[in-house]
């Protein structure tokens, strides 16, 4: 690899880490409301919380929106390696296109722009794994779906959907570091739910539509 290649990998890297740094939450809070999303239930600036607090399609906003960058990281990356097919082996492209995927979830859960105080990167990791390998995304979304049509709990959910990424990216045949990829990616968003999984563990943690309460909000700013 050149020194101009790596150069090209670090300022797409940044580019990822900036665009999931885009606080969609916090800017549709202020832009509606002009509120601080981070100042209301859980703190987080992801969808759920948007929801919660100011509503259906600012929530569905945020989700799109999240989910896209994530997408866009990987796509950018392919766009950016195209031309180097001869000179990168199979798997020295997919590490790059891991790496840009991780700089996005990171981006997104710990922002440049908020003093890196975000959301729990669930809705930016189904954007990654939908652009890398979509059967492994699509299964994800389902596990989650299912697990939150059954208890009404984003945060569960969100949990088990991440405990079974490099589960899916085996079944599905995808190459190692992918399923390295998915044990990173899935022990990240456990690690950004720890507040959540203390209060499934007390079984105080609000069901999809009921409000987070102030103790549970001063608990998980304490958190944060």
């Amino acid at each position: 690899m050149t020194s101009s290649q790596v150069i090209w990998i670090a300022g797409l890297g940044l580019i990822s880490y900036l665009l999931g740094s885009i606080p969609t939450g916090y800017l549709l809070g202020k832009w509606l409301k002009g509120i601080d999303i981070r100042d209301c239930g859980s703190g987080s600036t992801g969808a759920t919380n948007v929801l919660r607090n100011l509503g259906w399609p600012a929530g569905l906003t945020v989700l799109i929106v999240d989910i896209g960058k994530g997408a866009v990281a990987i796509s950018l990356g392919r766009w950016g390696l195209a031309g180097w097919s001869n000179d990168l082996g199979g798997l020295a492209q997919a590490g790059v296109l891991i790496l840009l995927g991780l700089l996005a979830v990171i981006g997104h859960s710990q922002p440049i722009w908020l003093r890196f105080k975000g959301g729990k990167s669930v809705a930016t990791s189904l954007g990654v794994l939908l652009a890398l390998n979509w059967p492994t995304g699509l299964a994800t979304l389902g596990v989650f779906l299912v697990v939150l049509g059954l208890s009404r709990i984003v945060s569960l959910g969100s949990i088990i959907a991440a405990m079974s990424l490099p589960i899916w990216f085996w079944v599905f045949g995808q190459p190692v570091p992918y399923i390295g990829l998915g044990v990173c990616m899935g022990l990240f968003v456990i690690w950004r739910h720890q507040s959540n999984i203390q209060r499934l563990w007390q079984g105080t943690e609000p069901k999809l539509g009921q409000p987070v309460s102030s103790t549970q909000t001063d608990l998980e700013q304490t958190a944060r």
